[in-house]
């Protein structure tokens, strides 16, 4: 379109300028004079007169003019690409320029930063000086100023690495603001170590005044070694001494409230009656283990003493114990958290605060256990050592985990040994040497008793299988004794009354504390079980032995197919079914009455009424089917026979009410 124009542009010029020479061209009614002619007329106008030399004149310069425009518009367009090249390079250095800009920007903000940082942590303000210099140690400011300069000390520590020059000049004030904080800090920390010696004092407050204070020994620590073990040193000193004291007079006070008379090696349960059967007895004092007393505050001996009160050694053992465990669980925490140390660190530590004192405990305790015959106090402290020791482990403090099972070592094979006594001194003993034989429940059985049914329940919270061993050891010689005891009796009714007595006693005390379902419950329930069979058919003998005999050998007959060979008995049927008849209630009678005075037990003893009523009613029972049989159907004697339901209506009202 643009090329149409120019073309237009140049042959109207031309026109114009020859328009004197072709004023006689007939170019029809085309007017150019004005500017609103129409080029597709000027086309028609053209070609009509191409013929015309001024026409083909005009053409050729007008070629000549277009050439010429066309030339003129490529050189204007090489000057626009021109300039838009340069243009374009012009942006591209102009966004290199501002890239590099950016970067230099960047690097001088972070030279800035750098250097602010470095001006600021050279600097040491005013006031700073003052609050080391003047300020008491306790206030915050002092403790916030000091956190200060030691950051400070590290940066000025960091720049002497890097042989930084600006760092002289600052390190000669900060070296004597160290020093002087050091000075102060030394002073405050030993003041409050030397608090801890003055008498009835509550080292407790001072230990808490320093854990306010621990960045004090973090700061000596950095920077000061020698004040900061100086410091360490007078503590583990001063705390070593002060615990070892107050342990030492505490146990020596505990002793002072102990009951006097306690058990010796003599005391065992195979020996003859004495008066210190409680020995083997566990009564209250298991109640040492429950939570509200092994956890319970700690004997006041001097208040004891006043007070006239006497506790067994466990108790002691308990009260000193829970006192070592609350103090040495205190003193871990506070040497990990005011000393910064943990691991290995932390109990070579404690030891070197503890250890004098638990070196003594242990030495006490093992001249007082190696003398000491008393097998429920010892066990005893053998759980609450337990239990302590699962405190301990729940807190996640180890400090004293040696010296558990240093205690531990102590206690077991003592424990062991006394137990071993008694087995041995009951294997050993002689019943004739026993006194006077009784049918009732013997001294030595109900020692067993107390002290299995004891150790048994302290035993299941913890289960130990030596001491499981043990204890089957021991009833085992327990269980020969009473056959030896029994056999001492002439008559077999007497010999079940004796073990029946036995084995209910301590089937009773055993159920008392053991679990139903113990080794021990179970072996005397079946012992019992057995023994009251057996005595049933005892007393059932005398008065009924002829009837319970013959249905014996009637119903092994009946097995084979042979009952006819009975049927000439009809003389001992009939004396059997009249006697039963007429004697049956006396008898039952009788029988209930000696078996109530028989034994001691009065549950037992109506126990095995009912089983003796229920074993005749069985025998009874059988006869009648045994007469039904076709081989005595005949018998008129039949019709003498109690009906069954009645005899049962009238046993019912022999059975004891209770």
């Amino acid at each position: 379109m643009m090329m149409k124009q120019l073309f237009v542009c140049d042959s109207v010029c031309f026109l114009q300028k020859t328009e004197g020479e072709i004023s006689n061209l007939n170019l029809g009614e085309l007017d150019l004079t004005t500017d609103e002619f129409i080029l597709d007329e000027v086309d028609i106008h053209i070609q009509a007169n191409l013929e015309d030399d001024l026409v083909k004149e005009a053409l050729k310069t007008v070629r000549i003019s277009v050439h010429w425009s066309f030339q003129r518009m490529e050189g204007m367009l090489s000057g626009f690409q021109s300039d838009l090249s340069s243009i374009s390079s012009e942006i591209q250095t102009l966004q290199q320029q501002s890239v590099s800009m950016n970067v230099r920007l960047k690097n001088r903000q972070a030279v800035r930063s750098h250097l602010s940082q470095l001006v600021d942590e050279l600097v040491v303000p005013g006031a700073m000086i003052s609050t080391i210099l003047d300020s008491p140690v306790t206030e915050q400011e002092f403790l916030e100023q000091l956190h200060e300069l030691n950051n400070k000390i590290n940066f000025a520590k960091e720049l002497s690495f890097r042989e930084t020059l600006a760092c002289s000049d600052i390190q000669d004030i900060v070296d004597r603001l160290k020093l002087k904080a050091v000075s102060k800090i030394r002073e405050f920390i030993l003041q409050k170590i030397y608090s801890f010696r003055k008498p009835m004092t509550n080292y407790q407050i001072p230990q808490n005044t320093l854990l306010k204070y621990r960045f004090f020994y973090q700061f000596l620590l950095a920077n000061e070694r020698t004040v900061a073990k100086e410091i360490r040193d007078e503590y583990v000193d001063t705390m070593s001494k002060i615990y070892y004291s107050y342990f030492k007079s505490y146990s020596g006070r505990l002793l002072k409230v102990q009951y006097e008379e306690v058990a010796d090696k003599d005391d065992l349960m195979g020996v003859e009656d004495t008066s210190r059967n409680t020995i083997f007895t566990l009564g209250q004092r298991g109640a040492i283990l429950s939570p509200a007393e092994l956890e319970g505050p700690i004997l006041v001996p001097h208040t004891a003493q006043r007070g006239d009160s006497r506790y067994p050694y466990e108790t002691l053992f308990r009260s000193q114990h829970y006192a070592l465990l609350d103090n040495g669980c205190r003193e871990y925490l506070f040497l990990s958290d005011f000393f910064m140390v943990a691991g290995n660190s932390a109990l070579d530590l404690f030891n070197s605060i503890m250890g004098k004192t638990l070196s003594m405990f242990l030495k006490s305790m093992s001249t007082y256990v190696s003398d000491c015959y008393d097998s429920i106090a010892i066990f005893l402290c053998i759980h609450i050592i337990l239990r302590f020791r699962a405190i301990t482990a729940k807190r996640n403090i180890p400090a004293l985990d040696k010296y558990w099972e240093a205690v531990l070592e102590l206690l077991w094979p003592r424990f062991e040994l006394i137990l071993e006594m008694n087995i041995h001194s009951i294997r050993n003993t002689d019943p004739q040497k026993l006194g006077v034989l009784d049918t009732r429940p013997h001294y030595i059985t109900r020692r067993y008793a107390e002290f299995s049914s004891a150790i048994v329940s302290i035993n299941q919270t913890f289960p130990n299988e030596r001491t499981n061993a043990l204890l089957g050891q021991l009833q085992v010689e327990v269980e020969n004794f009473v056959l030896k005891m029994a056999a001492e009796f002439p008559s077999r009714r007497d010999q079940l009354i004796f073990l029946i007595n036995n084995y209910d006693m301590m089937l009773g005390v055993l159920m008392e504390r053991a679990a139903d379902d113990s080794k021990e419950v179970e072996g005397f329930q079946q012992l019992l079980l057995a023994r009251t069979q057996e005595f049933i058919e005892e007393i059932l003998s005398p008065p009924f032995g002829g009837m319970i005999a013959f249905v014996k050998e009637a119903e092994a007959l009946m097995e084979k197919g042979q009952l006819d060979r009975l049927k000439n008995e009809e003389a001992r049927i009939t004396q059997l079914v009249r006697g039963f008849s007429s004697t049956w209630k006396q008898s039952v009678e009788s029988m209930s009455q000696d078996v109530m005075r028989s034994f001691t037990n009065f549950k037992n003893g109506t126990s095995i009424i009912q089983g003796a009523l229920t074993q005749l009613i069985q025998y009874y029972h059988g006869f009648h089917k045994i007469l039904n049989q076709p081989t005595f159907r005949s018998l008129a004697v039949r019709s003498e026979l109690i009906n069954l339901h009645h005899l049962m209506v009238e046993v019912k009202k022999h059975k004891p009410n209770f």
